[in-house]
């Protein structure tokens, strides 16, 4: 089911410090971030699949689990995905983003941790 690692999120308290460290300490570059409705960036390796996104409007959550947000993998067969979470009795949030039209499958693991799943939007329910 997974084929590989999309991206990972953090809730950046400093937008300037966060960015000198991916920056300047790392090596990302900021490159495009389609308009999600809210203040961020996407930063991108050599390749062109962005491997970092960052919030910056909004607040860490006074008890945290850490600095990242969620964990994205991408996937394939939406459908049948959908029906084996179904099945289980998972609880999740399946939706299509506007733009792209990806498909987005939002869960939580065991521990608690936010887990997407990332679908192509030719893929149909």
């Amino acid at each position: 089911m997974i084929v590989g690692m999309n991206h990972f999120t953090v809730i950046a308290e400093d937008r300037q410090k966060t960015l000198d460290f991916y920056f300047g300490l790392l090596g990302l570059a900021e490159g495009y971030r389609p308009d999600l409705g809210f203040d961020g960036a996407w930063l991108y390796g050599d390749g062109t699949q962005a491997l970092l996104h960052l919030y910056f409007d909004r607040q860490p959550p006074a008890q945290r689990a850490g600095v990242i947000d969620h964990m994205a993998f991408s996937a394939s067969d939406v459908k049948a995905v959908k029906a084996r979470f179904d099945a289980a009795g998972v609880k999740y949030d399946l939706r299509r983003q506007k733009e792209s039209g990806i498909w987005q499958l939002f869960t939580y693991d065991p521990n608690g941790a936010k887990v997407e799943l990332d679908f192509d939007p030719a893929e149909s329910l």
